[in-house]
């Protein structure tokens, strides 16, 4: 590879320019490209998330990558995010073996051999279940929840009542949303739906056996969708099961039956797979932060409601605050933040400056995660700037994507979640007050509140 074309695809990998890395090479022939042409061509796959594309490439080089633990290691990652994690972890141990002590390596490998055992259980649970039902010559009457318990399960709450709360469904909604996600719905649900549709729990917690982005032993909800269209949170709702599989990528498994305080990055579900579209289904948990990684929650709806407990059960807040400042102050960056912190010359120690406004930031709310408030709104400010400043012809469809990758899900300095409508409010307010301003689809700030924002970072 001559050093222009290095250089070139140097460049564009480190501006995320994955795309044009690969438009590049595909143009040309294959007998001009050598091992590390290809190599290069299949990484830009697998950063633009086209895994099987990726594999194709470096199946071309396999004979001269037996040696390489980088070439071993880039096929481990796709075989990862393809879900293929037991040859993940034969890849990402060999380049562990060549390779020693490699943080990245040791990483997937271990998470890679935990999605193995996961993926095996799971497999083998379904079988089970599947077994089961099939050799089941009778239909066992499911109790129904007792009007002791349906009086004290709901909190009542404009929110709920706002979002979530329909009219009791009748058998004609109940039959025409049954047909329109294709599913029957469960008994027990359907009777907790006729008593209030949509809403709510007092209990908000499910205690887990495996660990999830939630927490290390149990899940939480915000709410579950009652039977409609008309409200946000209702099954074919505007933000409803099927706008989740479909806008969302959840897996077309079943039923989106409860959303998360994750703001979509993770939700609850009815999964169908082993019973069929007339059957039980169980109650699962789907992590989209997580690659859509499945944890079994509840064999029926019903032992999923009876399951739920109280929050306060959980009340892990001290623990949690003391977690969120030691991430803020030692937690390593995002490659995204940590390459536009590079690139700073206004404010020095810009890193620790950033660390700072965020320290405040946790210790008024006790986590790390931004929203609406004044020093949200600093952060919001930061980041935008420090993008901008480096990539000065970004469009507002060009930021709102890659804002995530800042620090929402920045690793070790992130926050595991983030609503969008925080941003594209913050990004509106700003346009209103004329401190961003957009030339020809780029948007940016103006001088003198770019100004302002560097006084803010210089103070913090």
């Amino acid at each position: 590879m001559n050093q222009t074309l290095f250089e070139q695809l140097n460049k564009w990998h480190e501006e995320d320019e994955h795309q044009k890395i690969v438009d590049l090479l595909i143009a040309i022939p294959d007998e001009e490209l050598d091992y590390d042409a290809i190599s290069r061509l299949a990484r830009a796959y697998n950063n633009l998330g086209l895994y099987e594309e990726g594999l194709s490439q470096f199946d071309k080089i396999s004979e001269a990558g037996k040696q390489d633990p980088l070439w071993h290691y880039r096929v481990g990652f796709a075989l990862y995010y393809l879900k293929r994690y037991e040859e993940s972890v034969e890849a990402f141990r060999k380049s562990d073996q060549l390779e020693p002590d490699n943080q990245s390596t040791e990483y997937f490998l271990s998470h890679s051999i935990q999605k193995a055992e996961k993926q095996k259980r799971e497999e083998l649970r379904l079988a089970k279940k599947k077994a089961s039902l099939e050799h089941s010559s009778s239909v066992t009457e499911k109790a129904l929840f007792s009007d002791i318990f349906l009086a004290d399960f709901w909190e009542d709450s404009e929110y709920a009542k706002e979002d979530y709360q329909s009219e009791p469904p009748t058998d004609e909604l109940i039959n025409s949303i049954e047909q329109e996600l294709g599913y029957k719905l469960p008994s027990s649900y359907i009777q907790l739906m006729k008593h209030q549709n949509g809403g709510v729990p007092k209990n908000t917690n499910f205690p887990t056996q495996e660990p999830t982005s939630w927490a290390e032993d149990h899940i939480a909800i915000t709410g579950i969708m009652g039977i409609g269209r008309e409200k946000s949170y209702s099954l074919c709702g505007d933000g409803g099961s099927q706008f989740m599989i479909e806008e969302w990528g959840y897996p077309d498994i079943g039923v989106v039956i409860c959303d998360c305080p994750s703001a979509g990055h993770d939700v609850i579900m009815l999964d169908y797979r082993a019973c069929g579209k007339d059957g039980e289904p169980e109650v699962i948990h789907v992590d989209q932060e997580d690659d859509y990684e499945i944890t079994f929650l509840a064999d029926n709806f019903e032992e999923f409601i009876k399951g739920l407990v109280n929050e306060e059960q959980y009340d892990t807040s001290e623990e949690d605050k003391k977690e969120a400042l030691d991430k803020v102050a030692h937690g390593k960056f995002s490659p995204l933040l940590e390459r536009l912190c590079s690139r700073v010359t206004e404010v020095e120690q810009v890193e620790q400056k950033i660390r700072s406004i965020c320290t405040r930031i946790v210790e008024e709310k006790g986590h790390f995660s931004f929203h609406a408030d004044e020093l949200s709104y600093v952060m919001y400010d930061v980041q935008f700037w420090l993008y901008t400043k480096s990539y000065p012809n970004t469009s507002r469809e060009q930021y709102l994507a890659v804002y995530q990758n800042i620090i929402a899900f920045g690793g070790e300095f992130g926050q595991r979640g983030y609503a969008p409508s925080f941003i594209t409010d913050w990004l509106d307010a700003r346009i209103r007050e004329e401190r961003i301003v957009q030339d020809d689809g780029v948007i940016r700030f103006t001088s003198s509140y770019a100004e302002e924002v560097i006084i803010k970072l210089k103070e913090a």
